[in-house]
C-alpha cells in the first residue's frame, strides 16, 4: 500500500506524517503538491492522505479554499472510484467542505486554540482506521486546533449513528462521555468518522503525533496497523 500526502500552503504536519508513513510503518509515500492535478500514480489500493495545518492560512473558512485546490477534484475521483482518503485535523475540515464526508468544523466553542492530549473512545469498528481495535477502545491522542466542533444537521447525525459512521467520540480516561471531556463542544463527542462506502475517514486528532515510544505514546499506531491490516485483508 503507498500513501500521498497533499501538501497545500499553509500545511505543517505533511513531514510529521510522511515520516510516520515511510519511516515508522516503513511504507511508499510522497507528497502531492495542491497545484497538481493528478495523484502520482497512486491507485484505489492505495491512501491519500490531507494532513493538519492552516491550508491558506483558514482564510474564509477552514478547508474551504484547499477544497478549490487543482488536486482536490482527482481527490474527489480517487474517492468515488473506492479509494482510501484519510483527513486529518484540517484535512478532516477540508473532507467536509469539499462533500465528501457530511458536517462542518466550527470554531471550538471556547473560541480558543486547543492545544493537548485528549481521550477518544472507539465507537465503531466498520472503518479501515478501526478494523482492529476493540470496541470501546480507549485511545490516548493529542487535538490541535481552533475549528474542531463537528456539527451537522438532526438528521445527518441520525444517519451517521444509525450507519456506524462515528468512529470516535472525545471522552475520559474510562471511556465516559461527560461535558468536561467533550473540548471543542462537538455535537454527540464526534472526533472521528467515515462516509457511508468506508473508505474516507475524517479526525480532528492527530494520530501521527503519537506513535513513536520516543515521544511516550503509541497509541496512534494503532490506526496506521488497522490500515494496512485492513488493505492487506482486502487483497
Amino acid at each position: 500500500m503507498k500513501f500521498g500526502v497533499v501538501v497545500f500552503p499553509g500545511s505543517n504536519c505533511d513531514d510529521d506524517m510522511v515520516h510516520v508513513l515511510g519511516t515508522v510503518m516503513g511504507c511508499e509515500v510522497k507528497k502531492l503538491w495542491h497545484k497538481d492535478t493528478d495523484l502520482g500514480g497512486l491507485t484505489t489500493d492505495d491512501c491519500v492522505v490531507l494532513p493538519g495545518g492552516f491550508s491558506y492560512g483558514d482564510y474564509l473558512r477552514a478547508g474551504a479554499i484547499a477544497r478549490f485546490s487543482p488536486i482536490m477534484q482527482s481527490v474527489i475521483e480517487f474517492a468515488k472510484a473506492g479509494g482510501y482518503v484519510w483527513g486529518i485535523c484540517n484535512g478532516f475540515q477540508v473532507l467536509c467542505e469539499a462533500g465528501l464526508l457530511p458536517g462542518v468544523l466550527l470554531p471550538n466553542e471556547n473560541r480558543k486554540f486547543i492545544c493537548k492530549n485528549v481521550w477518544l473512545r472507539t465507537e465503531s469498528l466498520q472503518s479501515p482506521v478501526t478494523a482492529t481495535l476493540h470496541a470501546g477502545e480507549v485511545l490516548k491522542i493529542p487535538i490541535a486546533h481552533a475549528d474542531g466542533r463537528y456539527y451537522a444537521d438532526e438528521d445527518t447525525i441520525n444517519r451517521l449513528e444509525a450507519n456506524h459512521q462515528v468512529l470516535f467520540r472525545y471522552c475520559t480516561p474510562e471511556g465516559e462521555l461527560t461535558a468536561q471531556s467533550n473540548p471543542n463542544g462537538s455535537l454527540h463527542h464526534i472526533a472521528g468518522i467515515c462516509n457511508e462506502q468506508r473508505n474516507v475517514i475524517g479526525m480532528m486528532p492527530h494520530p501521527e503525533r503519537a506513535a513513536e515510544e520516543v515521544l511516550g505514546n503509541t497509541d496512534g499506531r494503532k490506526l496506521f496497523e488497522s490500515l494496512l491490516a485492513a488493505r492487506r485483508l482486502a487483497v
